[in-house]
Formats: C-alpha cells, sequence, structure tokens
C-alpha cells in the first residue's frame, strides 16, 4: 500500500512545478515509509510513496514499461489477489517480468488491454497509467472503493492524490468549503457524499470507476457496478457457493513478504477469517498472528445496549486459544484515546468518528511494531444484512439515512441562520431519494427483497465506504496495509442477488454466512449477536472529552462563534443517546465537536 498524487496539463506543461509535485507527496509520506519516487515528463508529473509488502527489493514505483516502442508509466496502491493468473496470461501475450511485484502486473494489464483492464483485476487499488506516445493518463479505482483517488480539475490542469492533504497543498487549491460541503459535515459526517468531498471543487474517483485524461480534458465512467439478477438455485447453493468464494478470498490475501495478521474481535465477520487463515497458515506450517482491542476501564464500565450487547474480549481470547493462534489483546489507556483526536483528523483530514477513529489509530500504531500487514472483517454487514434497518422497514421509510438515528444531533448545536438547517436537511433528504431511486431491482421482487437490495445498496455506497475509508487513512497513518476479504467484489455480486428469506431465515441476521460457516466455527461464536467495532465506556473519557471542548471554546475559533450555547448546555446535561451509526453517543459527539473545530483551525478551512 502507498501514495500516489501528480499534476497533468498538456496545454501549458509549465503549471506542471516538480517541487509543488513533490511537496504534495511528501505530505502523505507516512502512507509510504519504506521509499519514494517520481515520474516527470512533458505536462505530467507524477509522484509515489511506497509502503513495501510484496517484492520489497523490486517493486519501486514509478515504474515503466515498453511495449510496440510505445512507453508506460504507472504510479499504483493497491494489492491485486489474482496477481499470479493475471502474470500467466499477460506472459502469453507478450509481457516481459522483472519484478514479483504486483505493480507490474497492473502495469502490463493496463498496456495489453488499456481501459478493459480494472474489470481483470480482483483486488483494491487506486493507480494512473502515462502512455508517454500520447498526451494520456488511464486513472481507475477498486470495484468497493477501498483505496481511495480524490482529483479537482483547475482549467487545463488536473491534481490528484490519494488523500486530500496532498491536494491542499498546492496553492491553487484553497480548502474552501460551501453550503453543501457543510451539510455534509453537520448532517452526515463522518459520510461525505459519493464523488464529491467537503472542499469545493474536490471530487473522488468514484468507486467501479475509471478515467482518462488528455486534451479534451476528464472524462469518467463505470466499468462496474451491483446488477439485479434472477437468482437461480436454493439456500443449500447459496451457502455452498458463499462459503466457496469467501475461502477464496481470505486464502488469496494470505500472500505477503512481510508479517501478517489477523483483527480479531470475537465476532463472526473476524473469527470466519480467523478460522479460515488459520487454517490455512497451519497448512502451510506457521502460526497465525492475531489481535484483539480493549479499553482501560471497559470491564468495570461497559453497559449493555441494544447495538453493543455484550463485549469482546472472553470471545476473542476463547476463540483464539481454542484456533491456536498466537494471540495479543492490545489495551487503549483513556488518556491516549483522547489525545489521539486530533491526530485522527489529520490522518482522515477530516473530523470523522471521534474515539472511534483515535483508537484505531492508536491499535494501528502498536500493531506496526511486530505486523505490516492485517486482515480485517469490514464491509460483511452491508452486504450480509448485519444492520438493524435491513429488518426494520421503519428505519428504511423515514425518509433520511437509517443510520442516522437523529439527523439534527449536531447541526441543531449551531445558530440555525448560519448553516441553513431546513434547506440542508431538504438537500440531504433529496439526495437520499435519488440514490434509492437508482437501485437496481427486477420486476417482481417481493417488498423484503425490495428492502433488502435498497439498504444494501444504501449501505455498501455510503456506510461501508465511511468506514472503508476509516480504516484505510487511520492504518496507513502508521504505515499499516488492511486487506478486507469480504469486499472481494465477487462476494457482493452474488449476495446481492441471494432472496432475502434465505439471508434472514428464521429472522436471523446474516443467516446465509452462518450456514456458510457451519462446522469452522463454535456455536458460541456463529450465532452470537452482532456487537460493533468496541468503543470506550470509561467515564473518566467524557470528562477528558468535556475539558477538551472547553479548550476548543476559549480559543474563538468555529465553535466559538457559531455554537448555540443553549443547546450545547442542554447535551451536555441531558440523555446519553446514540444518533449515528451504533456507537456515537454523548462522549462521542463532544469528541466531534472537538475534532470540527481543530480541524477548522488546522486546516484553515474557509466557508464561501
Amino acid at each position: 500500500m502507498c501514495s500516489i498524487n501528480g499534476c497533468i496539463d498538456f496545454f501549458h506543461p509549465e503549471a506542471v512545478k516538480r517541487e509543488a509535485v513533490k511537496r504534495a507527496a511528501a505530505t502523505m509520506s507516512r502512507r509510504g515509509p519504506d521509499g519514494s519516487g517520481a515520474h516527470f515528463a512533458r505536462g505530467v508529473g507524477l509522484c509515489h510513496n511506497r509502503l513495501a509488502v510484496m517484492d520489497p527489493a523490486g517493486g519501486a514505483q514509478p515504474m515503466s514499461a515498453m511495449l510496440r516502442g510505445r512507453r508506460y508509466t504507472i504510479v499504483y496502491n493497491g494489492e491485486i489477489y489474482n496477481a499470479r493468473e493475471l502474470r500467466r496470461e499477460l506472459a502469453e501475450r507478450g509481457a516481459v517480468f522483472f519484478t514479483e511485484c504486483d505493480t507490474e502486473v497492473v502495469l502490463w494489464c493496463y498496456m495489453i488491454h488499456k481501459e478493459r483492464s480494472p474489470e481483470l483485476l480482483n483486488g483494491i487499488f487506486a493507480f494512473a497509467v502515462h502512455d508517454e506516445s500520447e498526451d494520456l493518463v488511464f486513472f481507475a479505482r477498486d470495484r468497493l472503493g477501498v483505496k481511495p483517488f480524490f482529483y479537482t480539475v483547475q482549467g487545463s490542469t488536473l491534481y490528484f492524490a490519494s488523500e486530500l492533504k496532498g491536494l491542499l497543498s498546492h496553492k491553487e487549491i484553497p480548502p474552501e468549503v460551501d453550503e453543501q460541503g457543510l451539510w455534509q459535515l453537520l448532517y452526515l459526517a463522518p459520510v461525505t457524499l459519493r464523488g464529491q468531498s467537503v472542499f469545493r471543487r474536490i471530487k473522488e474517483l468514484l468507486p467501479g470507476h475509471r478515467a482518462v485524461f488528455d486534451r479534451n480534458g476528464w472524462r469518467e465512467g463505470a466499468y462496474w457496478s451491483p446488477e439485479a439478477r434472477r437468482f437461480e438455485g436454493d439456500a443449500a447453493e447459496a451457502t455452498a457457493r458463499v462459503r466457496e468464494l469467501f475461502l477464496d478470498a481470505v486464502t488469496r490475501q494470505l500472500d505477503s513478504d512481510v508479517p501478517l495478521a489477523v483483527l480479531l474481535s470475537g465476532g463472526l465477520d473476524s473469527s470466519a477469517i480467523t478460522a479460515v487463515a488459520a487454517s490455512e497458515m497451519r497448512r502451510r506450517g506457521r502460526v497465525l498472528d492475531t489481535y484483539s482491542f480493549e479499553y482501560e476501564g471497559n470491564r468495570e464500565s461497559f453497559r449493555a445496549s441494544l447495538f453493543q450487547p455484550q463485549g469482546d474480549d472472553a470471545f476473542a481470547s476463547g476463540l483464539a486459544e481454542e484456533l491456536g493462534t498466537h494471540h495479543t489483546v492490545l489495551t487503549a489507556p483513556t488518556e491516549a484515546v483522547a489525545e489521539a483526536l486530533y491526530g485522527a483528523v489529520m490522518a482522515r483530514d477530516l473530523p470523522g468518528q471521534a474515539d472511534i477513529d483515535s483508537s484505531l489509530l492508536y491499535f494501528c500504531g502498536e500493531i506496526k511494531k511486530r505486523h505490516t500487514v492485517v486482515l480485517s472483517g469490514e464491509c460483511s454487514d452491508e452486504i450480509f444484512g448485519g444492520y438493524p434497518w435491513f429488518y426494520r422497514p421503519e428505519m428504511l421509510e423515514r425518509d433520511f439515512f437509517p443510520w442516522l438515528h437523529d439527523p439534527e444531533a449536531r447541526i441543531c448545536l449551531f445558530d440555525a441562520a448560519a448553516v441553513k438547517r431546513r434547506e440542508g436537511r431538504e438537500f440531504m433528504r433529496e439526495v437520499y431519494r435519488k440514490s434509492l431511486a437508482d437501485c437496481p431491482a427486477l420486476e417482481g421482487d417481493p417488498p423484503e427483497m425490495q428492502r433488502a437490495r435498497a439498504a444494501t445498496w444504501l449501505s455498501t455506497r455510503y456506510f461501508m465506504a465511511s468506514l472503508l475509508e476509516r480504516k484505510d487513512r487511520m492504518s496507513m497513518y502508521c504505515g499499516v496495509e488492511v486487506r478486507v476479504p469480504f469486499a472481494d467484489h465477487r462476494i457482493l455480486e452474488y449476495v446481492f442477488n441471494v432472496p432475502w428469506s434465505i439471508k434472514f431465515e428464521n429472522g436471523v441476521e446474516k443467516a446465509l454466512l452462518r450456514r456458510a460457516m457451519e462446522g469452522a466455527l463454535p456455536e458460541r461464536i456463529l450465532y452470537r449477536k452482532k456487537s460493533p467495532y468496541p468503543k470506550t465506556h470509561n467515564p473518566r473519557y467524557e470528562q477528558c472529552v468535556r475539558r477538551m471542548l472547553e479548550e476548543r471554546l476559549s480559543k474563538g475559533g468555529f465553535l466559538a462563534k457559531t455554537l448555540d450555547r443553549a443547546r450545547l448546555a442542554a447535551l451536555l446535561e441531558g440523555e446519553n443517546t446514540t444518533w449515528f451509526g451504533q456507537l456515537m453517543a454523548r462522549p462521542q459527539l463532544i469528541a466531534w465537536l472537538c475534532q470540527l473545530d481543530f480541524w477548522f483551525e488546522h486546516y484553515r478551512v474557509r466557508l464561501v
């Protein structure tokens, strides 16, 4: 995993300033601490920071190759899991390989297959290829958006980068936020609108999209999207197919030339990955390393809720012992979780999920001491139907994104006229309606299947995108690569069309995945109620963030100028209720306000 960035202008090559392009790369050096490189040609500047995972000695970038007298150069961030098969097929078509690195496979795949190349890749990726015989650069991003890609076009100049900070380092790209950006922050964050960022004029290359930039400008289109198809088969066939796809996805993602581990919470998803990985590692004569996360004081302070009915610690440690993994429990000190809140903003370039982000940042820093690659269980709930809005119709029918239990929780704390609260709510409702209308469907789908498709569509395009962003930024800020086997596009393609009656058999969430893992996991894990990524329940954390909020307000920044103090007081004295997802309650809202104020200050954000 790495960072990529660049500047391209075929009409005004002098606009491509070497120092500015290198400076942008330097802002993202934590994503690639093992090396850096640059490629400059007429009108094109590309940079790369490398986190060496496969073929550390031979995979330096930018990487170039020749075919039929034409020279191509790539910068690439990602991991390709079908690289071995592609290498054989490409060699038969004339590719000549000098490394064992998948970068070279992606490069030759484009050289031979051109715009079809991303369709042939199984993996997580964002890349740019410069065809030096033409004024043309080709771009592509993986199907589920695991790897990031931001860009902006200013006149005839294209700027792109793996992270927002890389773009904002250019003086031509001011950190400006308009009304829609502010509404994203105060209604949706950490979720953002598809294809956009909160910053004015900065966009993202959408997941499953490819693009070309040449003298005709930026042209982008989809090469992949889930499709509604008639399901052929029964529950037994669906179970067998899911098991086959999942085993293949996990096994492919265990290849690494650097130390690898699995994040094990003791829930269904991470346990399923661990069971498959431990078995495969034993076959290879190795012992799998696993990690679980805990917080200082949680055992004494934990309170069960609808969204988090149980703690994880006993489940994770017990399964690790049963599977024979080398297990480590990482415990985050309360003060460290609070202190890392601002570091998490700098990693994400946005106010994110408060201590859910900062704790992961802390844990990844600890993991990096021993491991560079980890496998994680994200994406399962969005694909198999693990969230309440999949089986509680009223959550989808209330005309707003279902994971926002109280859409007004944050924006109501600010002066209504200043943030245009009413207009913002209607804007977000319209985005929601359009997103639902775009969901693929088949004529004759029963109501429960229509709802299941809609819940999957919304969850994968928005909620899951936010979780993947969080995992990428927090891990890469520490030089750790996270792989997500459930994000294998073949799994989503298949499960999207499995009838809801099979996925939710007998009223059991993720029943299809549970059946697929029968025999691989003990019953206590296999049918354990979903429990999300853990958060701190220590009351000392809320005390810490309350003090931080007082400090932020004393600075006279964005919060001091815009917060409604009476509403803030009501929040601080009121009930501790969950308002976003499954984890964000009052301590997280207080912490998020601190992050927001720090973000405005640190990034010198201007409202326009």
